[in-house]
């Protein structure tokens, strides 16, 4: 028995939230922060520029899994953060993320700066038009991330323009397909913990003698949440280490600077009796010949003719804890934004979203981990969509 950490969420934070997709989500930032940059054809749909005049150096800082709904747990361990969500240094607001709500479609929908139709990174596992599944977070060469993901990234637009571009990572992740998808056109940044990452997004800002747009990433928040529990002890020295992390950051800014605050999703501690294993219900299995998606959120592909039977019988299962749509429905709903041709193939024949706390896992698809963690992500939930955007300067 999985043992659950009171995450905090109240009942409201699952109740459905589309993505804000052209007014308010991770897609809206960087061309945003692009026009504040001064790179031509960039929009500030967001009004960054009135709340950033004056500035011409600007750090975004993601830290993974740091959802809104995340920020009155963290802070009783994080001053800083604390100071900063209630708009103690600037301003604090919201995005949404895309949808499925995962870190790969989230990294490419905010370094691309397009909804995830357009950019066609379409889940943590898709299916290549070969049948072999893709798992976005251990991509490598195979297919080219440039073809894979065709839309220039924005940090591409902005080197272009003559703003100098810096990505602050972990080392491991320099080149990576899902790197080169998300923020080719950087210079990368090695950085292996939370004081390297402030360190090196610092440096890069006060290296910058014009325009500077320094990108950096922290994953620990999520990792921790997933392992042991949003609410875990480990969870809330993962939230002390971004505090330190934004300590360093806050306190160093040099003049001209700014810095966006931002995260991927949010998180949910899942129940054992919400876990619904395809090994387990045997009609879950029928007419099924390919998984991909995640437990959130579900894809899967039917054999010809058994689309629905498929259908029919996930309903049956899940009934009002998922929602067990089409390809075409989901894409029609707007889930994804405009998606071309060339990208539809990657989402299910079918599609499931949880809702609740509900997840579908798929024992003997998918790593043995994936029905082990404690914490979730990927559906459309609030507290899963609703991602912070503070702003310091």
């Amino acid at each position: 028995m999985i043992e659950l950490p009171d995450d905090g969420l109240h009942p409201d934070a699952l109740r459905l939230l589309r993505p804000a997709y052209g007014t308010a989500s991770l897609a809206d930032l960087l061309p945003s922060v692009s026009a504040v940059l001064g790179v031509p054809g960039a929009a500030d749909v967001l009004g960054l520029g009135a709340r950033l005049d004056g500035v011409d150096k600007i750090a975004v800082l993601l830290v993974d899994g740091l959802g809104a709904y995340q920020l009155p747990l963290a802070a009783p361990h994080a001053p800083v953060l604390a100071d900063l969500a209630a708009g103690g240094r600037g301003h604090a607001g919201t995005l949404t993320a895309g949808f499925p709500s995962t870190t790969p479609v989230s990294l490419v929908t905010l370094g691309a700066g397009v909804a995830p139709g357009a950019h066609g990174v379409l889940g943590f596992t898709v299916r290549r038009p070969d049948g072999r599944p893709l798992t976005h977070i251990s991509w490598g060469d195979d297919p080219d991330p440039r073809q894979w993901q065709p839309v220039p990234t924005r940090m591409e637009l902005a080197a272009a323009a003559g703003v100098r571009v810096t990505v602050v990572s972990r080392p491991q992740f320099e080149g990576s397909g899902l790197s080169l998808a998300a923020n080719r056109g950087g210079v990368y940044r090695g950085a292996a913990d939370g004081a390297a990452v402030a360190d090196e997004m610092l440096a890069a800002l006060r290296e910058a003698d014009g325009p500077a747009l320094v990108y950096g990433y922290h994953p620990d928040l999520d990792h921790f949440g997933h392992e042991d529990g949003v609410g875990s002890e480990s969870w809330r020295e993962a939230a002390r280490g971004v505090d330190k992390l934004l300590d360093r950051v806050v306190h160093g800014l040099p003049p001209r600077s700014a810095l966006l605050v931002v995260a991927d999703h949010g998180q949910l501690n899942v129940p054992a009796e919400g876990r619904r294993d395809m090994a387990a219900i045997p009609e879950l299995s029928d007419g099924v010949i390919g998984v991909a998606g995640e437990p959130r959120v579900r894809y899967l592909y039917a054999a010809d003719g058994a689309l629905d039977d498929v259908l029919a019988n996930w309903r049956g299962v899940f009934g009002d804890e998922a929602s067990v749509l089409t390809r075409a429905a989901a894409i029609e709903a707007g889930w994804f934004g405009p998606v071309p041709d060339g990208h539809a193939d990657r989402i299910g024949d079918v599609v499931v979203l949880c809702w609740g706390r509900t997840v579908s896992v798929a024992s003997g698809w998918e790593p043995v981990k994936a029905r082990q963690l404690v914490a979730y992500h990927g559906s459309a939930t609030a507290a899963e969509m609703t991602v912070p955007l503070l702003i310091v300067r």
